[in-house]
């Protein structure tokens, strides 16, 4: 083995320093930047590593902390101690077939590869495309924006980190690896499974067996699941208009066939259902107007599902962020004949990167749905689907879903206060619950050039033209999410929303 001793004091200060480590401890910065050092092949096998005290003196830390990293990397094999020597880059730290990226030409880089070699053409061979679809969007730096009004965020200051950091301390003791570790083939871990059973669906008026649940990697997994088992090239899907893209996008790669249903204040329109396969509905707030079906169309929704032999396809969007009157039971729990495909999450109210919904109908064709999943991803992680039985069952979601009304209740009331001081001709309806404001503008203004304007002050919105199969030009809808946005926030994102508005007013006149 060759040895290479220690370099100068400034270059070790080069080739350690530590980089931003996006809130990590500072043992846990160091070992990533020694690991990182010893896998570019900035140091051979055989190389010395500054002794603890120098490295310490290096980077201005403490020593413990630099002795404790060169231990953890001792104990896994990238370095080795030697009495009286000194610590060292052990033999196979580096995985056989690592090549440091300076030491040799990339032999499959594009320059490398024959021009005389036809390169296969994509996009006639992609069968399937979502590519050009509107959909939610937000910009790539969205988090430097003042005011971000969208989705798919969460807030770091009501995440419950100390509760779901006990959840998963617990799931990876000892006692519970066989748990979770196994592989479950085409089954759920069933911790979970009844804990939805039990605690979740009784709260919305639904009672199901274990065989009627399926755990799915979200509600957009769920509606993907569901299209691919159900749907054919000419199955008729009636479709929320506007609607929730995501969804409506999921749906199309199966069916061409999606006929919009207008929407009022009572919800879905029932009445203007035209002979169908299925509906998707999202009942307990209408995504995006937020509007709750009423219980009286519930009622003829379901009947007219038996007299024209259709099935619904309820997502429970929202349905626990209530604030405002008494909750409206699930479609579910009205239905008598299991016509009704219920899809539930339980990552919104926690974080949209959680990942975890499921999907509750009869044992058929979940059955199917089993399958079908385990052709896709096998199965939802089994360690968060334990991690996160344990968060329901010690009563933190419950609590947590608690705090996040709260707040979302202050952020509306705010956000409602805010319109009507400084957009007192755009109108928006106090919503019973969920976390977000459908606004309706003056019919001159257009959602999606107002959504580029905003961005100019540092406001981020969500034009509501994404929510339509069909858009009127202009689209004079937007829409203001409050998922993550501070309540201080929200007066002087309105504010300078107004003076967005107020210069294309100005351009118009």
């Amino acid at each position: 083995m060759s040895y290479k001793p220690p370099v100068s004091t400034p270059l070790w200060a080069q080739l350690f320093a530590l980089t931003d480590g996006a809130g990590l401890p500072l043992q846990t910065r160091l070992r990533l930047r020694v690991v990182q050092v010893i896998l570019d092949g900035h140091l051979a096998a055989g190389a010395a590593l500054p002794s603890s005290r120098d490295l310490a003196q290096v980077l201005g830390m403490s020593r413990n902390t630099v002795t404790a990293v060169y231990q953890q990397l001792v104990d896994e094999g990238y370095l080795e101690s030697r009495p009286r020597s000194g610590v060292f880059v052990t033999e196979g730290a580096r995985p056989v077939g690592i090549v440091g990226a300076q030491r040799i030409k990339d032999p499959f880089s594009r320059d490398m590869v024959d021009s005389s070699t036809a390169v296969p053409q994509w996009s006639p061979r992609v069968q399937r495309s979502l590519r050009h679809q509107p959909t939610l969007s937000k910009p790539e730096k969205w988090r430097e924006f003042a005011y971000p009004f969208v989705y798919g965020t969460h807030d770091a200051q009501l995440f419950p980190t100390e509760d779901f950091r006990e959840c998963c301390v617990r799931t990876l003791a000892r006692s519970q690896l066989p748990n979770w570790t196994p592989d479950f083939e085409i089954d759920d871990v069933p911790d979970l499974v009844e804990q939805i059973r039990t605690r979740l669906l009784p709260k919305r008026g639904v009672f199901a067996q274990a065989d009627e649940i399926l755990i799915t990697v979200g509600a957009q997994h769920a509606f993907y699941l569901v299209a691919e088992a159900l749907f054919g090239s000419s199955t008729r899907v009636g479709f929320e208009e506007p609607g929730y893209p995501h969804a409506r996008n999921a749906f199309s790669l199966r069916t061409e066939h999606l006929i919009p249903i207008p929407v009022d204040k009572e919800g879905l329109v029932v009445d203007a259902l035209p002979s169908l396969d299925y509906v998707f509905v999202t009942p307990s707030h209408q995504s995006p107007t937020t509007h709750t079906l009423s219980l009286e169309r519930r009622q003829w929704l379901l009947r007219k599902a038996a007299l024209q032999d259709f099935v619904v396809i309820e997502d429970d969007y929202e349905a626990e962020n209530l604030y405002v009157g008494e909750p409206t039971p699930a479609l579910k729990s009205l239905d008598k004949t299991g016509r009704v495909v219920y899809i539930g999450s339980l990552s919104k109210n926690l974080s949209p990167a959680m990942r975890l919904g499921y999907i509750v109908a009869q044992k058929e064709l979940i059955s199917e749905l089993r399958v079908l999943r385990h052709a896709m991803v096998r199965h939802p992680s089994a360690f968060l689907q334990h991690a996160y039985a344990l968060f329901l069952s010690l009563g933190h979601h419950d609590s947590h879903a608690r705090r996040v009304n709260q707040v979302l209740q202050q952020r509306m009331e705010a956000t409602m206060d805010a319109m009507a001081l400084h957009l007192p001709a755009f109108e928006c309806t106090l919503a019973q619950g969920g976390a977000s404001v459908w606004v309706n503008a003056p019919d001159w203004l257009d959602g999606g050039a107002l959504a580029l304007r905003a961005r100019e002050q540092g406001v981020l919105i969500e034009p509501g033209d994404v929510f339509y199969a069909q858009p009127q030009r202009p689209c004079h809808y937007f829409r203001l999410r409050l998922s993550s946005i501070d309540v201080a926030k929200i007066e002087p994102g309105i504010r300078a929303l107004r003076v967005a508005v107020d210069a294309m007013a100005r351009e118009r006149a």
